[in-house]
This record gives C-alpha cells, sequence and structure tokens, in this order.
C-alpha cells in the first residue's frame, strides 16, 4: 500500500513538473514576443531617418525646445529632421544640422523659423519656401532665421504693461 501511494504520489510530480515546464515555456514566449514586438514598434517609431537626403546649416539666437531628431516641416509636413545641435564658437549662435529630403527642394531665400504645435505643444523647424531660382545643396546654410518665441518673456511683458496701464489711469 505504501508503495502505491509512492508511486502515485510521484506520478502526480512528475505531471506536475510537466505542467510546471509548459506554464514557464508559455509565460517565457509570452515575454520574447513582448519584447521584439517593442523593439519594432520603438525602431518603427523613432526619428531616425533611414531615408536619403542632404544637410543643411541654420543659425539661430534661440533654439529652446528643439532637439536632435525635431521635425523639420513646410506647411505642416514632415520633410526632414534635426540631426544635430551646436553652438557656434565664433558666433556664439545656436546652430542646427538638419537632413532634408532629397526630393524637396529649398531655394536658396528660403527661411526657417521654431515653430510650435499649439500653445504647450512640442516644437520644430519650420520652412517657408522662397521664390529664387537657385536651389540649396548639401552643406548649404539657410541665411533667414527666426528664433524661438520665449512665451513666458511675453507673458512677463504683458502682465508688465496691464500693471503700468493701471497706474496711469489711476493718475
Amino acid at each position: 500500500m505504501k508503495l502505491g501511494i509512492q508511486t502515485i504520489s510521484n506520478q502526480i510530480r512528475q505531471n506536475m513538473n510537466k505542467h510546471n515546464n509548459y506554464f514557464e515555456i508559455i509565460v517565457g514566449t509570452f515575454v520574447l514576443l513582448t519584447a521584439i514586438f517593442f523593439f519594432f514598434n520603438s525602431f518603427k517609431n523613432s526619428k531616425v531617418s533611414t531615408s536619403s537626403g542632404y544637410h543643411l546649416i541654420a543659425q539661430f539666437e534661440n533654439v529652446d525646445g528643439i532637439a536632435i531628431g525635431s521635425d523639420v516641416k513646410i506647411s505642416g509636413v514632415k520633410v526632414g529632421s534635426v540631426e544635430e545641435q551646436f553652438l557656434n564658437p565664433e558666433s556664439y549662435r545656436a546652430t542646427l544640422k538638419i537632413k532634408i529630403d532629397r526630393a524637396v527642394k529649398l531655394s536658396s531665400d528660403s527661411s526657417a523659423k521654431v515653430s510650435s504645435e499649439g500653445l504647450l505643444g512640442s516644437k520644430y523647424l519650420s520652412i517657408e519656401l522662397g521664390a529664387d531660382e537657385e536651389i540649396l545643396k548639401e552643406g548649404d546654410e539657410i541665411k533667414f532665421t527666426q528664433s524661438s518665441v520665449n512665451f513666458e518673456d511675453l507673458l512677463g511683458k504683458f502682465i508688465f504693461s496691464a500693471n503700468s496701464d493701471k497706474k496711469d489711469a489711476k493718475k
């Protein structure tokens, strides 16, 4: 009788080990598939450009909110991205190296400005097309630029001017 109970007990343990192994295999497969999904999804959504394009330079007084990978848009359509950001050691101006899609041709009098998507939205570089027949080439500079608008400064000026208007009205 003791031998029979021991045999049954061993069989139950073996069956439980098989079920535990199946469970571990299922959980491991799920974890692996989840990791693969996140890897491919992050690569697909990353701002790494695999398309060919050409590089341009643009210098600004201020590029608050612009970072490597920020979009470059024409009329709201993405045509490139910011690849590098550095301070020009001679002029102390913020310099952006941008990559523009090869199919997009910019005239030499095109301009660039730092814009935002709404009041609190992310910043991007907006290109306004010019009319010149000369086309910018690899390594050329966009000469006409407009820096980022600092909303804190504008708000401070607005509040200050409102206070001074009230003081003037009391006099």
